[in-house]
């Protein structure tokens, strides 16, 4: 089964930073946005961040603007998540995904998503 592969979670104490990658390998994942979302221990899965096929356009939650930048490098068929100044409201289990439409909102529609990596941001 294709699936993207989360990695550069870990433990952070807050105002600290991390980037995430998500390896996106495949046609699958070519010409097709994608997206970060995060689960919290207790509270549903949420929409982070998300990036056109092309990286041209790029979409946030009000609660990561300006902390967070999602990038993606098509050399490396790979995404990443930049996130800064951390909050530990931030922890969570972070997953990548594919977008699967295109005229849908930003955080909706996905699949192909990953096992996840684990955020710890300590106070």
């Amino acid at each position: 089964q294709v699936r993207p592969v989360e990695s550069g979670g870990g433990l952070v104490q807050a105002g600290g930073s991390l980037r995430l990658s998500c390896a996106a390998s495949g046609r699958a994942f070519r010409n097709h946005a994608m997206g970060w979302f995060r689960q919290a221990p207790g509270k549903e899965r949420e929409f982070v961040a998300a990036i056109s096929w092309s990286g041209g356009s790029t979409s946030y939650a009000d609660s990561v603007k300006g902390r967070f930048t999602i990038s993606r490098d098509y050399a490396k068929n790979t995404v990443y998540l930049q996130m800064n100044s951390l909050k530990p409201e931030d922890t969570a289990v972070y997953y990548c995904a594919r977008k699967t439409s295109v005229g849908s909102s930003w955080s909706d529609d996905y699949d192909y998503w990953g096992q996840g990596t684990q955020v710890t941001v300590s106070s």
